[in-house]
């Protein structure tokens, strides 16, 4: 039960404050611990890459456990007052609405949506920036948002910071490049196996409320994406919207073969930015 007021209250703090500004981030240290290590032992080795996840994840959890052991000296309401505080800082529902929200207003849409994705985005049409906004929401609404709430459900603190702590090692090291195709590969494997329900859930969850009668319907076209979880919140958000999202992509100037998600309209507008908002 404590677990579950601790969720409910750090998923509305995030809803109704958004970020907490008079703190540092805890994402932030952990992307310092990460940097920390590569600029003394990074190698381009798998082994190099396991100690790196076994270093940052065994600091942040003992972090974790240690302000856990902290809180519960504290009376029961203010233990679940300042845990739901913490985890709050670890849901990123609220800024990721805004910054998807934000590029539908931007006097640079160009600059905006480039904040977002990794792929190269000088010479995209504007329903062509519309299409990666809604990408990019679905699948952070995964990664961002369902994924981490539901570790902290079930795990409690330490749960949300161990699934955070490996989300963060895969946006920094998890590249698929020469100089992370070995170093990064524990952690982006990691990231695959913890987001694999949650990925889902999240295409679950968008199709339901998208009133979908087949609410299965995203996994045929979801399977399709190079990563084995994203494609099926993306898939979702285009079943639901009736847009085809996906296709071929520009990455560092080169063309990247790429599935397609859904069979509706090719050309999106704010409209359906918007109601890809609205859903959730």
């Amino acid at each position: 039960m404590t677990n579950i007021f601790i969720t409910v209250f750090a998923y509305v703090i995030d809803r109704v404050f958004g970020e907490l500004t008079f703190v540092k981030h805890p994402v932030i240290f952990i992307g310092e611990l990460i940097s920390y290590f590569e600029r003394r032992f990074y190698k381009d080795s798998i082994f190099r890459g396991v100690l790196l996840l076994a270093f940052v994840l065994s600091t942040t959890l003992v972090f974790s456990f240690l302000s856990v052991y902290l809180l519960h000296l504290l009376p029961t309401f203010l233990d679940i007052i300042f845990t739901s505080l913490i985890a709050s800082m670890f849901i990123a529902h609220n800024m990721l609405r805004d910054a998807v929200a934000g590029v539908t207003t931007a006097d640079d849409k160009h600059h905006a949506i480039s904040m977002l994705v990794s792929r190269d985005t000088k010479d995209l049409s504007e329903s062509d920036i519309y299409k990666a906004t809604i990408e990019t929401y679905g699948e952070n609404l995964s990664d961002g948002v369902i994924a981490p709430t539901l570790f902290l459900l079930l795990f409690g603190l330490p749960g949300i910071v161990f699934y955070k702590t490996v989300n963060t090692l895969d946006s920094m090291v998890g590249y698929r490049n020469e100089k992370y195709e070995n170093y990064g590969k524990a952690s982006a494997i990691l990231d695959d196996i913890l987001n694999y329900f949650p990925s889902r859930l999240t295409a679950l969850l968008i199709m339901f409320l998208g009133k979908q009668k087949n609410l299965f319907a995203f996994y045929e076209d979801g399977k399709k994406h190079d990563s084995p979880n994203a494609g099926h919140p993306i898939t979702a958000m285009a079943l639901v919207l009736g847009v085809k999202l996906g296709g071929d992509t520009s990455y560092f100037g080169k063309l990247k073969k790429k599935a397609s998600f859904g069979t509706g309209r090719t050309t999106l507008t704010t409209d359906d930015v918007q109601k890809a908002l609205n859903l959730l």
